[in-house]
């Protein structure tokens, strides 16, 4: 499936139109679910069991459908990212910092760990970003999303400069970052200007499980 990439700013959205996109990415998560067997998802959901797993976008609209009523399939959880405690490895600290950033260059936008894996059973959908930093008005140019750790295949990528030039709060995704479960992967950001460690690139995320697995 062609992906495409851009940024869609904070200001140009309506509420409306923001609460569609945070329901096309939980909807997306979902549908993920069951094409990698966390959850019940087309046992939970009327109708999704006969739509075809190659039929992404019929899933994907169905699930939001379903949901949009205040439903949710039981068997399965959502939340947010805990990066001490949902990667195989632990990150840093429990919230988004950057290393330190350097103009030119990549670093990891989490915690200094170069690159992460999801145990099995989890899984990670990305929908936007927001930006915290002492630099104004942007430390970073780019945020990149790659397959197999720091050196993969770019799965997504993203032009940050507008967020500075434009001074917005955040942006959304033209497309979720769908994240699987027991895949290296590495979210980096090339720096724009010299910033010490601590930057915040928070990346908005919903983050999915089987049912009952996280305790605290």
């Amino acid at each position: 499936m062609a992906s495409r990439n851009y940024l869609v700013m904070s200001n140009d959205l309506t509420l409306t139109d923001k609460t569609k996109y945070r329901a096309t990415a939980l909807a997306a998560g979902l549908e993920r679910c069951g094409t990698k067997g966390i959850g019940s998802v087309d046992a939970d959901i009327p109708g999704l069991q006969g739509i075809p797993l190659a039929n992404k976008s019929a899933r994907v609209d169905l699930i939001r459908s379903y949901i949009s009523t205040g439903a949710w399939p039981r068997s399965i959880d959502q939340r947010e990212l805990a990066p001490l405690t949902d990667f195989v490895a632990a990150a840093a600290q429990d919230s988004w910092l950057t290393a330190a950033l350097v103009v030119g260059a990549i670093a990891t936008a989490l915690n200094a760990l170069a690159a992460y894996t999801f145990p099995a059973g989890r899984l990670m959908v990305c929908y936007g970003v927001s930006v915290e930093s002492p630099v104004v008005p942007m430390p970073v140019s780019r945020l990149i999303f790659r397959k197999g750790g720091v050196a993969g295949n770019i799965q997504a990528q993203f032009d940050m400069e507008q967020i500075g030039v434009r001074f917005e709060p955040d942006a959304f995704f033209s497309e979720p970052v769908v994240i699987d479960p027991q895949e290296a992967f590495a979210i980096q950001v090339l720096g724009r200007a010299a910033v010490p460690a601590g930057s915040r690139v928070h990346v908005h995320n919903f983050v999915f499980e089987s049912a009952g697995l996280t305790i605290a």
